[in-house]
């Protein structure tokens, strides 16, 4: 077991210095690295101090970045956030769901999608494109709506 709060510190910065992190993520991985419990709690405040950890700010940038640059629905977003270890009040405070942006992205997404598709657009690619919608974590009704507004045909055969 490591004991030196320098070592900690050091460790923490570190991981930082690669990406901002959650107090949870920061707390596991101080934690997996074998630091005692009194010297990881100990760091986490010294970095929430000189703000170097703060899961509110993190959640305001997270949502910047998977609604405007991964184009995420409001449930992928939330998915995500969870994922790197904020809490749900956390996420809520700073998630905020919003019908026109996420009919906006979907949109976006779709165009992306069918540029690499053929110009023959069959029944069986539109629930393709319904299913990638979902994945990426946007409603049923999102998904209907903005499907609805492309032109699909029934395959022959």
């Amino acid at each position: 077991m490591t004991d030196s709060a320098v070592d900690a510190k050091k460790y923490a910065f570190r991981l930082l210095g690669y990406r901002s992190r959650s107090e949870r993520e920061l707390r596991e991985r101080l934690s997996q690295k074998g630091f005692a419990e009194n010297i990881i709690a100990g760091t986490l405040n010294y970095l929430k101090e000189i703000g170097y950890l703060d899961d509110i700010a993190l959640a305001q940038n997270l949502t910047r970045q998977v609604i405007q640059d991964r184009l995420l629905g409001y449930s992928g977003a939330r998915r995500f956030m969870l994922k790197r270890g904020l809490s749900r009040e956390v996420i809520e405070s700073t998630l905020e769901y919003d019908e026109d942006i996420e009919l906006r992205n979907a949109k976006k997404l779709i165009d992306k999608k069918m540029k690499s598709m053929a110009n023959y657009h069959s029944i069986r690619e539109k629930k393709r494109l319904w299913n990638f919608l979902l994945r990426r974590g946007y409603s049923l009704s999102t998904a209907n709506k903005v499907l609805k507004h492309y032109n699909f045909e029934k395959e022959n055969g």
